[in-house]
């Protein structure tokens, strides 16, 4: 019997070397693609910061819409208890005046909605009250978009949307959170 030499043995081997390159590459690849979702709560822009003491200025309360929402997710809207259904029309009544009442604003460019919360309020009475102002705001610009321009508010132009906001600008304030439900 002939005696086999190691070198006519078949090579059972895989070259592996360039493997680990190949998948370090492939990593970074899909790394780089990949798009990660990015939870979005609510858009709001901020005031630029800045070091100087803010100006205090003097609002008539009569300009000031105010929301209070407590511990127990109760509202007070300008000193009455309401309640968040009732919010949108409300809010809609007092940034309009229809009625030019002496108790409501002078104009919608002088409306601000004031909001605070308790620390204790619950998060979904939070975005169900924020909600409902936004909402108040969203009906005003489709009714005076279809008043003016006959078409709903988000089929304007650009320009048109821009008139509209600068006729009812959105002016929510939101005050700091307070702790009164914890004592």
């Amino acid at each position: 019997m002939a005696r086999t030499r190691t070198r006519d043995r078949m090579n059972n081997e895989v070259n592996a070397g360039s493997m680990a390159d190949i998948a370090f590459l492939l990593l970074i690849f899909f790394l780089v693609t990949t798009t990660i979702l990015e939870d979005k709560g609510i858009l709001v822009r901020l005031p630029p910061w800045s070091d100087e003491e803010p100006d205090i200025a003097k609002l008539k309360t009569r300009n000031v819409y105010s929301v209070l929402v407590n511990a127990q997710n109760q509202l007070l809207v300008r000193g009455e208890p309401k309640e968040v259904r009732d919010l949108r029309e409300d809010t809609k009544e007092f940034i309009l005046n229809p009625q030019r009442r002496d108790d409501l604003s002078e104009s919608p460019r002088k409306a601000i909605i004031s909001l605070k919360n308790d620390r204790g309020t619950s998060y979904e009475t939070y975005l169900e009250v924020y909600n409902e102002l936004r909402a108040a705001y969203s009906e005003i610009w489709d009714e005076q978009s279809n008043r003016q321009y006959g078409m709903d508010y988000e089929s304007l132009p650009i320009a048109n949307k821009r008139a509209l906001r600068a006729d009812f600008p959105l002016i929510i304030s939101e005050a700091e959170p307070t702790n009164f439900g914890e004592e």
